[in-house]
């Protein structure tokens, strides 16, 4: 169970997501009812799963844009396993998650979590890329009870970096897209501190193409590409 959780914080910390734009976003979908669907792999190319997500309750005031992303998560074999969602918000030309509604109750309970306490700081990306840029770092910190048992864990995006421009192909076509480093930094109880990197390729007006994830020593250990969009 701590595993699922742990792969659930990062993806959703690491993965920057987005489809159709209003003009507040370049890269985040904030056009009510917008689908798109990700398919996941292991290092070798295997089928993992595949990640669903849909725009809900998109709203606009005093010049912010608010939305809800749902996400429903399948196994290899087409069986669910996973659902949240979580907000975020359009202010001026930079996007903020809701880190607080990263791990909200409907997920929390699939994890049969007792009490559960969230702290941190909103993830954010600017309309703006360039090369070369330093975007700001990202923290979550949960605390969970358990039955009885505490787990503390703290999840960490640092270092996060535009390196660079190039063209990407994916099932549904190919896009020229900003390549965006990151590391996310796990602190856990019993397991230590480990640190994976991780790159995202965001096309202006799709949102993320691509996504690679590796392993300590640099090792791709998973990806994940964009299969489906629907506007």
């Amino acid at each position: 169970m701590k595993k699922i959780l742990i792969s659930a914080v990062i993806c959703i910390l690491s993965t920057q997501i987005g489809t159709a734009q209003s003009e507040c976003s370049k890269y985040y979908p904030l056009e009510d009812g917008a689908s798109f669907q990700y398919t996941s792999y292991n290092g070798k190319g295997k089928l993992q799963g595949k990640t669903d997500y849909t725009v809900t309750n998109v709203s606009d005031s005093e010049g912010k844009t608010s939305a809800t992303m749902q996400m429903k998560y399948q196994d290899h074999k087409g069986k669910e396993v996973m659902s949240s969602e979580y907000g975020f918000t359009c202010e001026g030309d930079v996007v903020k998650i809701d880190f607080q509604s990263l791990m909200n109750q409907q997920m929390m309970q699939q994890f049969a979590a007792v009490e559960i306490d969230v702290t941190g700081t909103d993830i954010e990306l600017p309309n703006n890329l360039t090369v070369g840029q330093e975007l700001a770092d990202a923290n979550v910190n949960i605390a969970a009870d358990m039955g009885g048992m505490t787990m503390n864990m703290n999840v960490e995006t640092i270092n996060r970096k535009v390196e660079k421009k190039e063209m990407v192909s994916s099932p549904v076509g190919e896009f020229d897209c900003y390549v965006i480093y990151s590391e996310n930094k796990t602190k856990m109880a019993m397991m230590g501190n480990k640190t994976f990197p991780s790159r995202i390729w965001l096309a202006e007006g799709i949102g993320m193409v691509k996504q690679e994830s590796y392993n300590q020593k640099g090792k791709l250990t998973n990806s994940m590409v964009l299969t489906k969009l629907e506007k």
